[in-house]
């Protein structure tokens, strides 16, 4: 392969990917699906490999694809980033900025940093998408995810604290007058408690005592749900106990709506971070909106 055609075929091959199929990139890259279809094979050709799999209906890469395919989107970022150090204006965010975050989280803190960045930077468009299931940042094409844990899994992705919160455990006003108040956590098993099905054992409850004694419970699941911002409406509604970052249940706590549990014991904290595939790589829109988050969580 000459270094005159090196690149030919790329921007093609990466625009087939993210619209999962040569139609739908056909129409975004302004040709034909034939044009397309041709340059794709093309590039295999010179590459000597097949990238993806197709049929009619499926589209999916091959693993030499994968490989390939988290290359090129490097190449069109130091393409860009070197585009961008000639012509200054391009410095400034621009473009679609994809974000996934827990729904809690953005009723509860993200709202206000949106609209301040989006009239900030007018030449954004937002995709979001709130949700607190795991994704994968590259393949499904993230700029950014949001993600409180108390712990992150290990990851090629970088990461970067924006904001810590407590943990607490509440219960309802209706529920403690139709089952009362549990004073201690082993009295747990006795109860209904909705679990929060994310996590590795949703039913196991871990405890610190201001001693520093830590315990775990083993806890009466009555309901799991994957959705912060459902078990906390279930929650409000008698059904059970929870246990959930505080930034779910701000404005129940605010209410009255719910009461807090166990005060005698430690609250653990669960710290929220900002994720994204490359520091080398990152582009304005998404340091900027980092830069934002902190500033405004810190």
């Amino acid at each position: 392969m000459t270094i005159n055609n090196l690149f030919e075929g790329i921007p093609v091959f990466v625009q087939v990917v993210k619209s999962r199929g040569f139609g739908a990139a056909a129409e975004v890259l302004g040709h034909s699906s034939s044009h397309v279809s041709k340059t794709i094979n093309k590039l295999e050709g010179r590459l000597g490999v097949r990238l993806m799999n197709r049929t009619t209906r499926t589209l999916a890469l091959t693993p030499e694809g994968e490989a390939f395919y988290q290359q090129c989107l490097l190449l069109m970022q130091d393409a860009e980033n070197a585009l961008n150090l000639v012509n200054q204006e391009d410095q400034m965010p621009k473009g679609e900025l994809k974000i996934s975050c827990p729904i809690g989280l953005a009723h509860s803190h993200l709202e206000p940093i949106l609209a301040n960045y989006l009239h900030k930077y007018p030449n954004v468009s937002l995709e979001l998408d709130l949700s607190d299931k795991h994704i994968d940042l590259i393949a499904e094409g993230y700029d950014l995810a949001i993600r409180a844990t108390a712990q992150l899994q290990e990851s090629s992705l970088i990461c970067k604290k924006i904001y810590a919160t407590e943990i607490i455990t509440v219960a309802s006003k209706g529920y403690i007058e139709r089952f009362g108040r549990p004073y201690h956590p082993r009295e747990l098993p006795q109860h209904h408690c909705i679990c929060y099905s994310n996590l590795k054992t949703p039913g196991r409850w871990l405890f610190t005592h201001k001693n520093g004694e830590m315990f775990d419970v083993t806890v009466k699941q009555k309901i799991r749900c994957n959705n912060g911002q459902m078990e906390t409406q279930m929650v409000r509604s008698g059904l059970g106990i929870s246990r959930l970052p505080k930034f779910y249940l701000k404005e129940a706590l605010e209410k009255g709506e719910l009461e807090i549990l166990f005060e005698d014991f430690e609250r653990p904290e669960v710290s929220v971070y900002a994720l994204y595939p490359s520091r080398k790589h990152l582009s304005a829109k998404v340091r900027r909106f980092i830069d934002m988050l902190s500033e405004e969580l810190t």
